[in-house]
């Protein structure tokens, strides 16, 4: 059912997209009240969501604008999130950082995980591709969630790029996935 219910929500996203009225989104003040949620939810039963100091901070509010679809913004967030939670200890951190790029909002979200493995970082936003931690139940993942990502966030005239963390490409220190979105200027 997931596996189906994904594939047609790929399979619509264009033409959504290109009929879909844009708005004006604040990232600053989307990923705080994201967060204040995701921390909710999560429970004190897996690792701990941080805000940078760019982003928790009182004067946030229209720092990092971007124009779209917010509920496809939104979506693309709650996917990147979810995969740092579950490839992230139980007692790690998953960090969230946004700054401005010149004409590009750039949006990181990081883990402490095992990483992306050698080679797979374009491979991972692939149809069907997954690669899931140990002992994680079996068809929760249909692997197309990044796959779907990558599409929102190319719609929106940005483009995302995963890596590792750490120096040493054979034992990284977790992976981190970045997002860049034209900037909205005043």
């Amino acid at each position: 059912d997931r596996l189906i219910t994904d594939i047609s929500d790929a399979s619509r996203l264009d033409a959504e997209l290109s009929r879909a009225t844009t708005q004006q989104i604040d990232l600053g003040l989307l990923l705080g009240a994201l967060t204040t949620v995701l921390r909710t939810t999560w429970g004190e039963d897996g690792p701990f969501l941080e805000l940078s100091p760019e982003l928790d901070r009182d004067d946030v509010a229209d720092r990092f604008l971007v124009q779209g679809v917010e509920d496809r913004v939104v979506q693309v967030l709650r996917n990147l999130l979810a995969n740092a939670r579950s490839f992230s200890p139980p007692d790690g951190a998953v960090l969230i950082d946004c700054r401005l790029d010149g004409r590009w909002v750039e949006l990181t979200i990081s883990d402490q995980g095992p990483g992306i493995p050698s080679g797979k970082e374009a491979a991972i936003f692939g149809r069907f591709y997954s690669d899931r931690p140990e002992g994680e139940k079996f068809g929760t993942h249909s692997g197309l969630g990044l796959s779907i990502s990558k599409q929102i966030i190319e719609a929106h005239g940005g483009s995302i790029r995963a890596g590792n963390l750490g120096a040493d490409p054979d034992h990284p220190d977790g992976a981190r996935f970045s997002v860049r979105l034209p900037a909205v200027r005043e």
